[in-house]
């Protein structure tokens, strides 16, 4: 369950594009126009990808609680809310928040990522 307000999603990624060389690798991850708020993708594998939108799921209707990736890169953080998601499956570590980030379908076929719902 969750409680962001739903968008239609349809976002096409290269991620063996250079521009986006930030998730060429697992451990990568990098934000995209989308959903929401935006999207942030992290490479989980050399084959799986997560997409989740930055929308903060304890306010979800202020545009600026939106998630930011934290330096250990596993952690996303609500920086008005304190609250925290795992980046790999938007799981809440840590409240006020209680619902997970809200994640998309992220298909990838070796060359183009696309995310949808």
């Amino acid at each position: 369950d969750n409680n962001v307000p739903y968008t239609p999603v349809n976002v096409t990624i290269y991620p063996n594009d250079p521009l986006n060389f930030k998730i060429q690798t697992p451990g990568g991850w990098m934000y995209f126009n989308g959903g929401v708020s935006g999207l942030v993708v992290y490479r989980k594998t050399s084959t799986e990808f997560i997409a989740l939108d930055r929308t903060s799921t304890f306010d979800p209707n202020t545009l600026a609680a939106r998630i930011q990736v934290q330096s250990d890169c596993f952690t996303c953080k609500d920086t008005l809310s304190g609250s925290k998601w795992q980046i790999v499956d938007g799981a809440v570590m840590q409240g006020p928040a209680t619902y997970p980030l809200r994640a998309y379908a992220a298909n990838y076929d070796g060359n183009t990522l696309r995310i949808t719902n």
